[in-house]
């Protein structure tokens, strides 16, 4: 069981690494179309990516945490 909860454990941290970059790049690109047209109505769509992003970062940090906090429970 210790074994599988750390395969999800790795799985989770993952994703929340590429989320991340995800919602990094989403923020670059949104800063760059800001400072090229000098308008920020140009750059919604990008910041609603970078939104879900960020939210998607979160869910599975959430995740992670509760997946270290059954770790935790077991191990007793």
């Amino acid at each position: 069981m210790n074994y599988f909860l750390i395969a999800v454990l790795v799985v989770l941290c993952i994703m929340v690494i590429v989320s991340l970059v995800r919602g990094v790049v989403a923020f670059l690109q949104t800063t760059k179309i800001d400072l090229e047209t000098g308008e920020g109505e140009t750059a919604t769509d990008m910041q609603l990516l970078q939104n879900k992003a960020m939210f998607a970062r979160i869910k599975y940090q959430a995740l992670a945490i509760a997946v270290v906090a059954i770790m935790l429970a077991v191990a007793r």
